[in-house]
């Protein structure tokens, strides 16, 4: 597939991008009409690719997806440039919009503490997130950021988070924000569903002198053979039951 003729200000501007991730997406989508999410792995080392795509819309330049045939035959996603009517450059969002002044706010709300693991982190490790993904909801920029519509997440919730969200219908299809507005990813105080799926879940983390009940927990599941989870779900069940007997 050869590069389409674009309009001549869409290049330009789409030129103007400078960060690392988003351009190296830009530049190969310019080069070659579209890239595949195999070299994005491959050749450019992103191990997530949806990201690296979420970078270049946060940008405002409309990507969509398609499916192509990889190396192996099978089919795999590939993106390219939108209808170049729909960008909405220099008025960045996502991640790119924070500010400390939003972060403050939050820090004043709930502390220094990761929403979904509920456990206090350094403020610098902390990373502000959207409620409900900016995939789903779309441009608010005209109107104040609002620090409900936010959440302060550690690198490895925001990671998780971002894993299921970009495999939800929700994400990929449906487009719904009242559909994330029940998540456990938006509001993991109170939930119907994990992205759309009937799951309920408790994230636990072992921390600083935490960390020496977790190795036991970890040698008895060994002696046990069993996997940790599950051996906390016995565990809780057990004294669940004794409490009602």
């Amino acid at each position: 597939m050869t590069a389409p003729k674009l309009p001549a200000g869409f290049v330009k501007l789409c030129k103007a991008v400078t960060a690392k991730r988003p351009k190296t997406v830009i530049d190969h989508i310019l080069k070659r009409g579209f890239i595949t999410t195999q070299e994005l792995k491959d050749k450019y080392g992103y191990d997530h690719p949806p990201r690296a795509v979420r970078d270049v819309k946060e940008n405002g330049i409309p990507i969509e997806m398609f499916r192509v045939e990889g190396s192996d035959g099978r089919k795999i996603a590939a993106y390219r440039f939108g209808d170049p009517k729909k960008a909405r450059f220099g008025k960045q969002v996502g991640r790119t919009a924070f500010t400390k002044e939003i972060k403050g706010k939050l820090v004043a709300l709930h502390g220094v503490r990761c929403a979904i693991y509920l456990e206090l982190f350094p403020e610098r490790e902390l990373q502000i997130d959207h409620r409900i993904p900016f995939e789903v909801l779309g441009d608010v920029r005209s109107a104040e950021l609002k620090p409900e519509d936010f959440m302060l997440l550690c690198g490895s919730a925001n990671r998780a988070k971002s894993w299921s969200c970009e495999h939800c219908v929700n994400w990929l299809e449906l487009k719904k924000p009242d559909v994330c507005r029940s998540c456990y990813w938006a509001y993991p105080d109170n939930y119907t569903h994990i992205a759309m799926r009937q799951i309920r879940r408790a994230d636990i983390m072992w921390m600083e002198h935490e960390v020496e009940v977790y190795e036991k927990l970890k040698q008895r599941t060994l002696q046990l053979q069993k996997n940790i989870p599950s051996y906390v779900k016995e565990i809780v069940e057990e004294h669940l039951k004794s409490e009602v007997g």
